[in-house]
């Protein structure tokens, strides 16, 4: 993948205004405000997705007794609030010997609005989910309870077969698409996506969105296909061994187009 399309085949005026469809960062010390400043650049934020509960008598039918896992793995924090909604609306009491593994600490540390993390038994990996395998290998005679969303990315439910772990998905909330209506008549200079879905509410938003002069920016591989799938012109791309942050890679073509 190219740093960036040549820029004498893309628009090439200034970037004013950055539209990043993901929430509002919790810190004052995002990377993108930075941005903002440094380059006189108006930065908002927007959820292009939002999560939806499965209730109760629906999850039902998956057929998993949630009270019959000893192991349950976490890789969000989405996950373990709709855990223990689930389990609170199914009336099912949570063992103290339920085993708890989550992709990062950050995450784990969050099981403690709903239950007294030291007298849990909780395992960290360092962001990624096969950073736990070692571990879970000494449970793999019993089942892994995954709860997730209807929307799974990666190939790690392969890989931990692979390696003798037995995971069971179990879907608690789903990803929609956000009501986007109000922007109907706002213009941004700059687009950034960081999923498929994103680029997937875009167009149930707006099926008639012609590009133009709109740059684009997206991170992932799966986020620059979906781009490229609809027909979009893909003219900030990240992560790469040159840019491994989207902060980074805007950067960098906020630069190039300021000459």
């Amino acid at each position: 993948m190219p740093e960036h399309p040549e820029l004498s085949s893309v628009p090439v005026g200034k970037i004013k205004t950055i539209l990043f469809s993901q929430p509002k960062p919790d810190s004052e010390k995002s990377p993108f405000y930075d941005l903002a400043k440094r380059y006189n650049v108006k930065v908002d934020f927007r959820p292009f997705i939002q999560v939806a509960p499965v209730e109760g008598k629906d999850f039902r039918k998956n057929k998993l007794n949630i009270g019959e896992f000893k192991s349950v793995v976490f890789n969000s924090r989405n996950a373990i609030d709709h855990y223990f909604r689930l389990c609170e609306e199914m009336r099912i009491e949570v063992s103290p010997e339920t085993r708890y593994f989550c992709i990062s600490e950050n995450v784990g540390v969050y099981i403690q609005k709903y239950v007294t993390l030291r007298k849990r038994k909780i395992y960290f990996g360092q962001g990624k989910l096969s950073d736990l395998f070692p571990v879970m290998a000494r449970f793999k005679s019993e089942p892994f309870m995954l709860p997730c969303s209807d929307v799974m990315e990666g190939d790690w439910i392969q890989d931990a077969a692979q390696v003798g772990l037995d995971w069971r998905p179990a879907i608690m909330f789903r990803t929609v698409s956000s009501d986007l209506s109000d922007l109907s008549d706002i213009k941004y200079d700059l687009l950034v996506f960081f999923s498929p879905l994103g680029i997937k509410s875009l167009f149930e938003n707006f099926p008639d969105f012609v590009q133009g002069n709109t740059r684009i920016g997206g991170f992932g591989a799966r986020t620059h296909a979906a781009i490229l799938e609809h027909g979009l012109r893909l003219d900030i791309a990240a992560p790469n061994p040159d840019f491994p942050s989207m902060s980074i890679a805007i950067e960098d073509y906020i630069k190039k187009v300021s000459r």
